[in-house]
């Protein structure tokens, strides 16, 4: 970064939407990618973590660093909020979606809480990132983020837009593509002379050779109000429809994390266009001016399988492993074993994916093609396009070990402290033995504790809870039994964590 003397207060906001669903079948629409651990770099951080790490590093005697502000989906809320307190140090809000509505209404979200502090003059510097992405070099973006800021402080216009452009590695077909000028400013900047779509093979090797064309990253530098102004000037639908809706919101705490809720009905009624389309590529040769800063930091979208393999720790034959796997003579492949041993002998540039209810097996070179399966479990209404066996709930999750005609086994956890909602189900029974732990167990109008190889009944239609009132984990086994045993067969009569439904 420049030694500029200019002093700037920067929010960093994290773009979480989205399924990852040609990461299936580890990714899925109730736990996506940016929630998973791909990296393979030892940190045993989620990508969403990773990107909540990397943007907080950016702070220093001239970067005045404001609360994380994370967009997300309203049925990720507890899952960002688990993994946002491992990281402990971090002060953020979660402004949430009830539908996702592409990345220009979700800035357009962050950008509003920005400047919603009731403070005049205040315009923060927004610095924006996907939470889906890795970086193998921290030093380098951190750097070239800094640099982006430095960009758009010294415009007092407030007209300039930074963007960090990826240093291609190869004629990438998948992603669009940024031409700059020759020209470099005092802190690393280009002037973006065009955006250019996803190109074909022979286009991409063209703009590899030409050497003024890089990758869109999608991480973007400017003020709240210079968004906010241009999607107003660009698409006054998006702007008018996303304040009407934020005018609307709703806010609630979860500890010291606040939930804010634009409007549902009104955020539904919000077109849903992406950053780029909406504003950005319009910004060019306009009254505001595009810059961009190099990053050459070993950057990758984790877009498909074959991202996760390339970035991943390959052994001596080029295959990338995780979990019980065992292979013999395979070369270059990625597999990945979450519940059970899985083998390979024989085969080379396979995907192999294994979870407890779902395998993938793929050519290396098809794995964007996953994206068909996922919409032949859409199209077939199947369960695992959505959920995995093991569930994450708020107060901890569930594990569906066994089922039949009329019954089903789950495998329950629940966190030292936390409760599942006062509930009953109108078409089944229940059967809970406590396996390890304290339970506090509501039973109609009676309230029992029990421990360790303790049972109880849970009759069809009684009013029951389960709790923890220790300081470790409890674990029961429960057993259902009845004529109907969907997840959304839950009356709800009271919740901690203001759910409804089957969530």
């Amino acid at each position: 970064m420049s030694n500029s003397n200019i002093s700037s207060v920067v929010a960093p906001v994290i773009l979480c939407g989205g399924s990852g669903t040609r990461l299936w079948p580890l990714s899925r629409s109730g736990f996506p990618k940016q929630f998973l651990v791909l990296s393979g770099d030892g940190s045993n951080q989620s990508l969403f973590q990773q990107a909540i790490t990397r943007i907080n590093a950016i702070g220093n005697a001239q970067i005045d660093l404001g609360e994380t502000l994370i967009v997300t989906n309203e049925e990720h809320r507890f899952l960002a909020l688990d993994q946002l307190r491992e990281l402990n140090s971090i002060k953020a809000r979660l402004l949430l979606e009830p539908i996702g509505r592409n990345t220009a209404p979700a800035l357009s979200l962050a950008a509003l809480q920005a400047l919603d502090g009731g403070i005049e003059d205040y315009d923060p510097i927004l610095v924006i990132t996907p939470a889906d992405q890795t970086v193998q070099n921290q030093a380098a973006f951190v750097g070239a983020l800094q640099d982006c800021v430095a960009v758009v402080a010294e415009d007092k216009t407030k007209k300039t837009i930074a963007i960090l452009g990826i240093t291609p590695t190869a004629p990438e077909t998948g992603y669009g593509y940024i031409q700059r000028d020759s020209n470099k400013g005092k802190n690393n900047e280009f002037t973006v002379v065009q955006f250019v779509e996803k190109p074909d093979a022979k286009t991409a090797q063209a703009y590899l050779a030409d050497g003024n064309y890089l990758w869109n990253s999608g991480m973007f530098v400017l003020r709240a109000s210079t968004w906010l102004a241009a999607l107003a000037q660009y698409r006054p639908d998006i702007a008018n429809a996303t304040e009407a809706a934020w005018i609307n919101k709703a806010s609630d705490q979860s500890g010291e994390v606040t939930f804010v809720r634009p409007d549902k009905a009104l955020f539904t009624a919000v077109p849903s266009e992406s950053i780029d389309y909406a504003v950005i590529e319009k910004c060019t040769g306009s009254q505001y001016q595009v810059k961009m800063v190099e990053l050459d930091a070993g950057w990758n979208d984790l877009g498909a399988w074959d991202a996760v393999w390339q970035v991943g720790k390959q052994d001596a034959e080029g295959n990338v492993t995780s979990g019980d796997a065992l292979l013999a003579n395979t070369k270059n492949s990625l597999v990945h074993a979450s519940s059970r041993l899985v083998s390979a002998v024989g085969v080379e540039n396979l995907i192999i994916v294994e979870t407890a209810d779902a395998v993938l097996v793929a050519d290396r070179k098809n794995s964007q093609d996953v994206k068909s399966i996922v919409n032949q479990l859409e199209q077939q209404q199947r369960e695992e396009k959505n959920l995995h066996r093991k569930v994450a709930r708020p107060w901890g999750w569930y594990d569906s070990v066994d089922e039949g005609e009329r019954f089903k086994v789950k495998r329950i956890q629940v966190k030292p402290g936390a409760s599942l909602s006062l509930q009953m189900h109108h078409h089944r029974a229940e059967h809970w033995i406590v396996v390890k732990g304290i339970a506090e167990i509501t039973n109609g109008d009676k309230v029992i504790t029990l421990t360790e190889n303790q049972s109880t009944y849970i009759p069809q239609g009684q009013t029951h809870r389960l709790a923890n009132p220790g300081k470790t984990p409890l674990e029961i086994i429960e057993v259902q039994s009845g004529s109907y045993l969907g997840e959304d067969d839950i009356v709800r009569f009271e919740d901690a964590y203001g759910r409804d439904g089957s969530e």
